[in-house]
């Protein structure tokens, strides 16, 4: 009878000791770390560092719904989370000691999932019966000259959350007579009411002034030289090709201004409605665009490739085997925000402080992988610092992102 008793006592006390061991462990703060919708997340659970050994089986309810899974060989929480919320995971447990027909124990481990940033965006829409409304998305592929084009531009997320338009644009033209290629990017200014129109008008007169203002004999000077060159590679005939380059992308700045004021001028005499801005001088002030444009053309000894920039988009060009990105213009970045330069602006011609020759280039490569020209939406985000244009690596990273090593996976 006594020992009857004490095996009684002993089972009680089994069942004490496993009943405080599961009320510790139900204690036991578990931390995880927070995770965001849409974002890949792994959380592992160090059983060994928490003292958890005894701990014979466990599972946790409800992941699925959430976009996770507990992995059981890792010990890890794991997914793409499917919605935000201070959620409140049931783990389930059982511990040695246990009868087998006992029920698993419950525990609540908390998990913050955030809202994905990017949900927070709202797109509205536009007004499409505005008198210069944009499409959202624009994108185009296609063969120029001996390179193949690929060209984006998409309205940014600031503009989409208040309806507002897609203030870039951009414009190309292959010349089949002379075999030369030019690619054209602006971004109007976010301050100018009617800069969507700008950068428009800006791509546009870049091609019509190479398509039908160019000069014949300036034009047939500029290929004699070139010629020249390619039998005779000195630095003063490259010197003179230079300076005829100026020349012309110079003819070409001036005509865009003016065709931006003579648009801006009509403008206000029939829609005067649209010019009431306190803040603009002129009217060519509500059209304020950056602009940059590259000519390129294949001969013998290689490409030459002829650019112009004014505001913050910059131009970049990859060698063949992408060992080495040069960047092809210097960027109008002010001290503050704002601080870009337009070629919508007068002054920009008359400059000393940035002199209007030095925004032009004149470069000889003997091929290329790549010839970049984007706008400060895409440079802001993928460069960050003006510093990292020059550092190839940087670039090598940016094609990288564009094949779709991201976050995203896009």
């Amino acid at each position: 009878e006594f020992k009857n008793d004490l095996d009684q006592l002993l089972v009680i006390l089994d069942k004490y000791k496993i009943a405080n061991r599961i009320f510790d462990i139900q204690n036991i703060p578990i931390i995880l770390p927070n995770a965001t919708v849409k974002k890949q997340y792994s959380a592992k659970i160090d059983f060994a560092a928490l003292k958890l050994d005894d701990i014979v089986k466990e599972e946790f309810l409800g992941l699925d719904e959430l976009g996770l899974k507990f992995n059981l060989e890792t010990d890890t929480i794991e997914g793409v989370p499917l919605q935000s919320g201070d959620i409140k995971l049931k783990f389930l447990f059982k511990i040695k000691g246990e009868s087998e027909e006992n029920p698993l124990n419950e525990k609540l481990i908390s998990l913050v999932i955030n809202p994905n940033p990017k949900d927070l965006w709202q797109e509205k829409e536009s007004d499409k019966n505005d008198i210069f409304f944009k499409e959202y998305n624009v994108k185009d592929s296609t063969i120029l000259g001996e390179k193949r084009l690929v060209v984006s531009t998409k309205r940014g997320r600031s503009h989409a959350n208040v309806g507002s338009f897609r203030d870039d644009d951009f414009a190309y033209k292959f010349f089949e007579n002379t075999g030369w290629s030019l690619v054209v990017v602006s971004d109007g200014a976010g301050s100018a009411t009617l800069a969507r129109k700008g950068s428009q008008l800006a791509c546009n007169s870049v091609v019509d002034f190479f398509e039908n203002h160019l000069e014949i004999e300036k034009a047939k000077e500029f290929e004699n030289k070139i010629e020249s060159y390619s039998k005779e590679q000195t630095e003063e005939i490259f010197k003179e090709i230079n300076l005829l380059s100026k020349q012309i992308l110079y003819k070409a700045t001036v005509y865009v201004h003016s065709k931006i004021k003579e648009f801006a001028d009509n403008l206000s005499n029939t829609n005067p409605e649209l010019f009431v801005s306190s803040k603009a001088k002129s009217n060519i002030d509500y059209f304020h665009s950056t602009l940059i444009f590259a000519l390129f053309k294949k001969y013998d000894f290689g490409y030459i490739i002829q650019t112009f920039g004014v505001g913050d988009c910059p131009i970049a060009v990859m060698n063949k085997d992408k060992t080495e990105t040069t960047l092809l213009n210097w960027l109008d970045v002010g001290e503050h925000g704002g601080g870009t330069r337009f070629i919508t602006q007068p002054d920009i011609f008359h400059s000393n402080e940035r002199p209007m020759a030095t925004r032009f280039n004149l470069k000889v490569i003997e091929d290329f992988s790549y010839l970049f020209l984007m706008t400060d939406g895409i440079y802001d985000a993928k460069f960050v610092v003006e510093a990292n244009l020059e550092k190839n690596e940087k670039w090598l990273e940016f094609l990288d992102d564009l094949n779709g090593i991201n976050e995203d996976n896009s």
